[in-house]
């Protein structure tokens, strides 16, 4: 049994029950820095006042409907273009907490560095409204951290951290006299200042400096420089001038910041596909597991669904097949996707059944992916390929009809309308009669946003994964053909096949006819295409940066 936090007694819950506001450190920017206690205020929150810049990381792990009033920062050049003046976060807080709600106020970073939530708590003090405080990991720490830039070495280096925008002459004169480091919070185009005041401070211009933006995100981005060469590296990068150079960034100065360090000790930003925007067409549900391993690879998945399921045109031949699945018409079901089992599903719970229908009859799962919605739907499959994932796979698993030891020759195969025979014909040669019911009607998904249309023809997309013909066509035929510097990843042969008829170039094909297979497939050829620049002495670049002047054609 896990140990129960003492923020979440069954006691405190009783004190706290009205009026309360969490004090929340969302971190840096990466999601999966959240603590666990952090997602259980945001679980019980009636109220989220969220930083725009963590909005996104906290919401979704507050429940559906949860109010979530808008926090700006409003300046005088704001208030002059007509935008108009909102309440600042502590009156937003204090108002909610008035009205007995469960308030959530998440800040970036730790709440114990954010000057800001030091006086939203005191105000809250002073009103008795009762307060916790969840910490976060500090940007300050997490964002080195991401950069593969350690702050300490064995010998205990000092370390001191200065917010260049409220450092005066005495905090930098402090840390310039330091041969610790120093973690500079700032800004792009201020970091050549805070560079420069501290060699007006005594730090050696030579002194080894890294530089990230967007730290634990998969925009991240890294500089290495010295104090003396940071902004000529800037100039000669043409990092700057920018219209992003006010984005926050940290500098780390020391020599545990030293390029030679950083580059054995980089481990986010050489994941093979770090910051490739990948194009995954399916829908959200469908893509879920497969988002999440292209995360781990640190890509930034983007789905966009091609097909859109409907229920059949003449719903009575599946409602006289569910019907003899409880009569014992059936000897066996098979399920050939996530789909069938959802179609099935929900006709069971029209006509008040649940998965003790299935009591008697053997259940077969075309796949791992249909296995897991039908154990998620509380049906444990008898039949798994333990080959391939497929309907030839199936088959060659699939028992013989032995009259001795089968009472009941008939399968119900619940089924899209332009599924293949294959199924059904093995079936059939293997003994078996077959109940081949249209459960459901794939349609072709209406167009994504004009932006990702944009972006899918513009080659604003590194890669796209094509997990049948049919997301070829839907694609193609939705959203228009994908730019020729994007990356084109296929399931198997056939799919591989319809997208060259299409006239795209195939640069990966999964060894085996399974998405997580192809994503892996596709994460070892951005890891040989990162070892190639690097052994050329070339910047490591995503497919979408590429040169016009360099783009490969299609073949056609």
């Amino acid at each position: 049994m896990s140990p129960t936090s003492p923020t979440t007694s069954p006691a405190s819950a009783a004190v706290f029950g009205h009026g309360h506001v969490t004090f929340l450190g969302a971190g840096p920017g990466d999601p999966g820095l959240l603590t666990l206690r952090a997602v259980e205020a945001l679980a019980g929150a009636d109220v989220l006042i969220a930083e725009p810049e963590v909005l996104e990381v906290v919401r979704g792990h507050a429940r559906a409907g949860v109010s979530t009033p808008e926090l700006t920062v409003v300046d005088d050049a704001s208030t002059t273009v007509g935008i108009p003046v909102l309440r600042d976060a502590t009156n937003l807080v204090m108002e909610a907490a008035r009205g007995g709600k469960r308030v959530v106020r998440a800040v970036t970073g730790d709440p114990g560095l954010d000057g800001n939530a030091g006086q939203e708590m005191l105000a809250c003090a002073n009103e008795g409204i009762a307060f916790e405080v969840v910490p976060g990991v500090a940007t300050a720490v997490g964002v080195p951290a991401y950069a593969g830039v350690p702050l300490r070495d064995a010998q205990g280096t000092d370390v001191r951290f200065v917010d260049a925008r409220t450092a005066d002459d005495r905090c930098w004169a402090e840390v310039g006299a330091s041969d610790g480091t120093v973690v500079v919070s700032t800004t792009l185009d201020a970091v050549a200042a805070a560079a420069g005041e501290l060699v007006s401070a005594g730090r050696k211009p030579d002194t080894p400096l890294t530089v990230t933006i967007a730290g634990t995100t998969t925009r991240q981005r890294t500089w290495n420089a010295t104090l003396g060469t940071i902004a000529q590296v800037f100039k000669q990068g043409k990092v700057l001038p920018s219209p992003e150079g006010h984005r926050p960034a940290i500098a780390v100065v020391g020599e545990r910041s030293a390029a030679a360090q950083r580059d054995q000790l980089s481990w986010f930003e050489s994941k093979p596909l770090f910051g490739w925007r990948v194009l995954v067409p399916r829908t959200k549900e469908q893509a879920a597991s497969l988002s999440d391993q292209l995360r781990s690879y640190g890509a930034v998945p983007h789905e966009v669904p091609t097909i859109a399921v409907e229920p059949p045109r003449t719903p009575q031949q599946m409602e006289r097949a569910v019907k003899g699945l409880v009569t014992g018409r059936y000897e066996w079901i098979a399920f050939t996707s996530v789909n069938a089992v959802k179609a099935v599903r929900e006709k069971f719970e029209e006509y008040g059944l649940d998965a003790r229908a299935f009591a008697g009859i053997k259940v077969a799962a075309v796949g791992e992916q249909t296995a897991a919605a039908l154990v998620d739907f509380g049906v444990k499959p008898d039949l798994v390929p333990s080959g391939e994932q497929s309907a030839a796979g199936l088959l060659e698993d699939w028992p013989p009809y032995d009259p001795v030891f089968d009472p009941i020759d008939r399968v119900f195969l619940p089924r899209a309308d332009i599924a293949t025979e294959t199924l059904v014909a093995g079936l059939i040669e293997l003994g078996w009669e077959v109940d081949d019911v249209t459960a459901y009607r794939t349609v072709r998904a209406s167009p994504p946003p004009a932006d990702t249309r944009e972006a899918i023809k513009g080659g604003g997309f590194d890669a796209v994964l094509f997990t049948s013909s049919s997301t070829v066509r839907n694609l193609v035929g939705i959203a228009g053909k994908p730019h020729n510097v994007t990356v084109i990843a296929c399931i198997g042969p056939a799919t591989a096949k319809t997208a060259e008829e299409h006239g795209l170039r195939v640069d990966v094909l999964s060894p085996e006819p399974s998405v997580h297979k192809l994503a892996e497939a596709l994460a070892d050829f951005g890891l040989r295409r990162r070892a190639a620049a690097l052994e050329a002495g070339d910047p490591v670049t995503r497919p979408s940066e590429r040169r016009p002047g360099a783009r490969r054609r299609r073949t056609t």
